[in-house]
């Protein structure tokens, strides 16, 4: 089967227009009219993945390998590196990010691992209703996600409104209509403008809260048939 094909029905799926002006999703390594012999779902690139791939392989992923523009080809350097190995074994590359979020990562989470409905969407953020105790809602999540530790702000005891952004979100606070937003990547500066804004805080982690994308993307092409093989992403991130 040609990536073109491919290509066609992730496009439908979750249309590649619909990213950012900053984003890369697409294309990034491969031709159009290259026949592959087997499909791969992983949230990243890496150069250990590469290594265990077969060749003419389409390895289709949450996160473009390339954000910004490549000057040069240094094979020493991340990502030429691991381009340069990709290229020896044919790999192609068609990355489905912030397309991938607005249409289906989003209210994944939402729906399928938090339990909740969505009340609102405005882009990449999606409303919800709990009614429920800072600390309680705090512990839910945590164990929903299954995550190792949890950093967060607390600015009321008790939440109504809850928005919910998948990856890294932190740049939209100002912009927060609710009473706590969880999102990942959250630094301290970031911190600092939600509890002068008293909005509460849960990072629920770049990684952990972006995990799903293979198994969400799964069903779809298993849907048309195809035959794909999720890879089991890592985070790379280790806490002690």
């Amino acid at each position: 089967m040609k990536i073109a094909q491919i290509y066609k029905e992730l496009d439908r799926i979750s249309p590649f227009e619909l990213q950012e002006s900053w984003d890369n999703s697409g294309l990034i390594v491969g031709d159009l009219e290259q026949e592959i012999t087997q499909i791969v779902l992983s949230i990243d690139v890496d150069a250990e993945l590469i290594d265990l791939l077969d060749e003419n392989t389409l390895l289709i992923t949450h996160h473009p390998l390339i954000f910004k523009g490549l000057k040069q080809l240094d094979f020493k350097q991340y990502p030429s590196n691991i381009i340069a190995k990709m290229m020896q074994k044919n790999i192609s590359n068609i990355a489905m990010h912030t397309n991938f979020d607005i249409t289906h990562l989003n209210d994944y989470v939402v729906t399928e691992i938090l339990g909740y409905d969505i009340v609102k969407k405005d882009d990449f953020v999606a409303y919800i209703d709990v009614d429920e105790k800072f600390d309680d809602f705090v512990k839910k999540v945590k164990q929903k996600l299954k995550l190792d530790y949890t950093k967060y702000v607390k600015t009321i005891q008790n939440i109504k409104r809850v928005a919910i952004t998948t990856g890294s979100g932190a740049s939209l606070i100002s912009d927060i209509k609710a009473d706590c937003f969880l999102t990942g990547d959250i630094k301290y500066h970031d911190a600092m403008e939600a509890k002068s804004l008293n909005l509460s805080l849960i990072d629920i982690g770049h990684y952990e809260s972006e995990h799903f994308f293979a198994q969400i993307l799964e069903k779809h092409l298993q849907n048309l048939g195809l035959k794909v093989i999720i890879t089991t992403s890592k985070n790379p991130f280790r806490y002690i």
